[in-house]
């Protein structure tokens, strides 16, 4: 046996076309993206496969149709296999929305109440900030506790800037209102940053101007049902195991204000001494800051029908 964990994308993966082979050409695939269509009154699925970049790129489609091709992704290989992903793979994890689609994969929670949620989420994350000037940015080559000392050397009540994903080494992305962002991104290039990305986002997500929307997510968290995770979940906030329902709803209320450890994350899924790491969904931006992390593991990216084929043909009878 294999030990393998699944890890799932979030946005800024998304693509037009993506999943359509698995749409067209899979009776479990097509069965997955109805199930988010009715569960959302709409077909979400037209956007996904033939609508505009632009309107898949908001926040509110994006989270959902995300969501949508992992668990068709997911579906297709557990009907195949004959076995659920809980009884394969020895951790799940998921980057900022993936947390859905991690908990989905294991059946912690409905693939129907996790639509939904995340549709709500979308929309709460881009309404927190409607009337602020703000922004994202992507810093590269830089070491985090540069970027953390410089940070907190802010004395500013009115503007924030504060670190919303640790991703990799040497990729930092920081959150908040526009003007703090940029005065602070010129001094870590100062410091050495080889370069800093604006992002294009429709919000500054992980930061505390989205206290409104982790306050609506607390709200409509409420009355979803959550089952014990049957393997192991990290989650993004404290970047640990976490099992029981009542946390992981907390931890999913947390996040949306909280820095996203991804390479804590995969640092602490690493000790589990894995042998394969693959990531659920479409792209392969996962994969390109694990491989940055010097995991002793094997990657492998699974978005499309022909990936799923090679994948069950490459280690099908070892799972």
């Amino acid at each position: 046996m294999k030990k393998i964990a699944f890890v799932f994308p979030g946005q800024g993966s998304q693509k037009i076309g993506m999943g359509n082979d698995l749409y067209l050409k899979s009776k479990i695939g097509k069965e997955v993206f109805d199930n988010v269509d009715q569960s959302l009154n709409e077909k979400l699925s037209d956007l996904i496969f033939k609508g505009e970049e632009k309107d898949l790129q908001l926040t509110r489609n994006t989270q959902p149709a995300l969501l949508a091709v992992s668990m068709a992704i997911i579906k297709i290989i557990e009907f195949e296999l004959k076995k659920k992903t809980a009884d394969f793979v020895d951790v799940v994890l998921g980057h900022s929305l993936g947390e859905y689609s991690a908990l989905c994969s294991i059946d912690c929670i409905s693939q129907s109440s996790a639509a939904k949620i995340l549709r709500i989420r979308g929309d709460a994350m881009q309404n927190a900030v409607k009337n602020c000037d703000t922004s994202m940015v992507a810093v590269i080559g830089l070491e985090l506790k540069k970027i953390e000392d410089e940070i907190s050397k802010i004395k500013n009540n009115d503007n924030i800037c504060e670190i919303a994903n640790d991703n990799c080494p040497g990729q930092v992305i920081l959150s908040g209102t526009k003007s703090l962002v940029e005065s602070i991104s010129k001094k870590l290039k100062l410091l050495g940053a080889r370069s800093v990305i604006d992002l294009k986002v429709s919000a500054p997500f992980h930061c505390s101007l989205m206290k409104n929307a982790s306050l609506i997510m607390r709200e409509a968290l409420k009355d979803v049902q959550l089952k014990e995770p049957q393997t192991k979940f990290i989650n993004n906030v404290n970047a640990d195991f976490v099992s029981n329902p009542t946390e992981i709803k907390k931890l999913l209320v947390d996040q949306v204000e909280s820095r996203v450890r991804w390479r804590e994350s995969i640092l602490k899924a690493s000790k589990l001494n894995l042998d394969l790491i693959i990531e659920i969904g479409p792209g392969k931006v996962l994969t390109g800051l694990n491989k940055r992390m010097n995991i002793d593991a094997q990657y492998f990216n699974i978005s499309t029908l022909d990936d799923i084929n090679s994948f069950l043909e490459k280690y099908g009878e070892i799972l």
